[in-house]
């Protein structure tokens, strides 16, 4: 029990930093759809959907396998990991930039940005800054310093934030009245770009602030270790690279699959606004994941006889919070949704099937770890091949016909698909013995509870969010009384 709450206090401090940070991204969004355009937004989305593949394939893994090989009995030497790791890091990225440089054309107009070549390059810089130093944040996880972790991760996030209020709100009203004050930097043309600038100027801040993780060792690079490292990570960047393609596929092919439409990149921005809506849960798995991965592998070499106790009740407890954050977001939608601008209400059907099909995929995570601590990370390969196919499939089938709303369930089946393989083979390599009828039973009283809220939705949006909050409180009741959790024991001790 004691892991398990050692697991929750990392994942509240590791979660500051990305709940935080993507929420206040979250709360650009209605700066974004009310400045620019709707085909402008989805040029923004269709980019940084293109810069989310970029970042799998320059990391390759290797945050997991340092992880992986830095808690190996054969290398006693956790610096030599971390310094062959981020040498091979360091190194690929260096080489991107340069192709991206020496290719700039032909990928500018692959791309749609020919008329501004500079967002590409930009966003080339800033996503191999950002794939190097994910090795001194994981080094930091690995250290157990969350707070530092959490801490530049702030800085960032402020600095990305204030940017762009500077750069797309007082800029252009200090261009309407003082121009020659900002005349020698600004240019108005400039647009969407300079979201990228500022996604830029937060990144190499980032790299600066992690120079002393740079600093006080070695830097050696073991050949034998790296090769070894490659042959683990690879299946993982195959995941990653086909987890991130499930994510963001459905940006990239959409304008395709609606070529011909005048209206393609507005959809295009449509779905990516309302998908910011369903970011909550994805902050909520992204917060888990940060403090999953090194609890999973220091509980794996600590061999305990509560090991598997431990990660059984990772997984209660990620569905138990995971469905009150699905019903909360849902039982107050009517004021989440002014998170966006209302030109783009039109998508709100989709945030319930997005949210679920995140849920499936964090459900999909948890379940991941028999394939990492075995070594067999290539079944973790299939399964996300097998979500890919499904994912391509259902978004040419239908998006022709039905929008960006075949996209949602697409994500919706793939990660269901992912999530079901994975418990069925994982059944029989290495049994863990959820409680399948346990976490059922959370999942289904969640959707029996939110399929109650429309039935008897009176269409008022105050009434109903009055009706529904006794809803999601009989939620949390329940849970309780299954856990055998008084209600006085969540409540603070005072100390006599």
């Amino acid at each position: 029990m004691a892991s398990v709450k050692s697991l929750a206090k990392d994942t509240a401090i590791y979660g500051l930093s990305s709940i935080i940070g993507r929420f206040l991204n979250w709360c650009l969004v209605p700066l974004y759809t009310n400045v620019f355009a709707q085909s402008e937004f989805g040029m923004v989305t269709y980019i940084y959907s293109i810069v989310a593949l970029t970042l799998i394939c320059l990391t390759y893994g290797m945050e997991t396998g340092f992880f992986r090989f830095a808690n190996h009995e054969r290398y006693r030497n956790p610096m030599e990991v971390y310094s062959t790791a981020l040498i091979s890091i360091g190194v690929s990225s260096t080489l991107f930039i340069a192709c991206v440089l020496w290719l700039l054309g032909p990928i500018s107009e692959a791309l749609d940005c020919s008329s501004h070549p500079e967002y590409i390059w930009i966003m080339a810089v800033a996503v191999a800054v950002d794939a190097f130093t994910s090795l001194p944040f994981s080094y930091l996880r690995f250290r157990k310093r969350p707070m530092r972790f959490a801490s530049i991760r702030l800085i960032s996030i402020a600095l990305n934030i204030g940017f762009n209020l500077f750069f797309i709100l007082i800029c252009p009203w200090l261009w309407t009245q003082a121009p020659s004050t900002i005349a020698w930097f600004y240019r108005p043309d400039f647009g969407i770009g300079y979201i990228f600038l500022t996604n830029l100027i937060s990144s190499s801040v980032t790299l600066l602030l992690l120079i002393p993780e740079l600093r006080g060792f070695e830097w050696r690079f073991n050949k034998a270790l790296w090769r070894e490292m490659l042959v683990y990570s690879f299946p993982l960047l195959i995941i990653g690279l086909a987890g991130i393609m499930n994510q963001n596929l459905d940006k990239i092919l959409l304008p395709e699959l609606l070529k011909g439409q005048p209206d393609a990149m507005a959809q295009v921005g449509i779905y990516g606004a309302n998908y910011k809506i369903a970011i909550i849960m994805v902050m909520f798995i992204q917060a888990f994941r940060f403090a999953y991965e090194p609890f999973i592998f220091a509980q794996n070499r600590e061999k305990g006889g509560d090991r598997l106790q431990a990660y059984r009740d990772a997984m209660k407890w990620f569905v138990i919070f995971a469905m009150m954050i699905f019903l909360g977001v849902m039982f107050y939608i009517d004021i989440v949704k002014h998170f966006v601008s209302s030109a783009y209400f039109s998508g709100l059907k989709i945030v319930p099937i997005v949210m679920m099909a995140e849920f499936f995929f964090g459900v999909f995570f948890n379940l991941s770890l028999w394939y990492k601590l075995t070594d067999r990370t290539i079944w973790g390969t299939w399964f996300s091949l097998l979500g890919l196919v499904v994912t391509v499939t259902l978004n040419v089938l239908f998006v022709p016909t039905y929008g960006y709303t075949a996209c949602a369930w697409a994500a919706f089946a793939c990660y269901g698909v992912m999530m079901v393989s994975s418990w069925a083979v994982g059944r029989a390599k290495y049994p863990i013995g959820y409680n399948i009828p346990r976490l059922a039973l959370y999942t289904a009283v969640a959707l029996g509870l939110y399929g109650l809220s429309l039935l008897i939705a009176t269409g008022h949006a105050w009434l109903d969010m009055g009706i529904r909050t006794p809803l999601l409180l009989l939620y949390i009741f329940f849970v309780l009384k299954k856990e055998k959790i008084r209600p006085a024991q969540l409540l603070p001790h005072r100390s006599v």
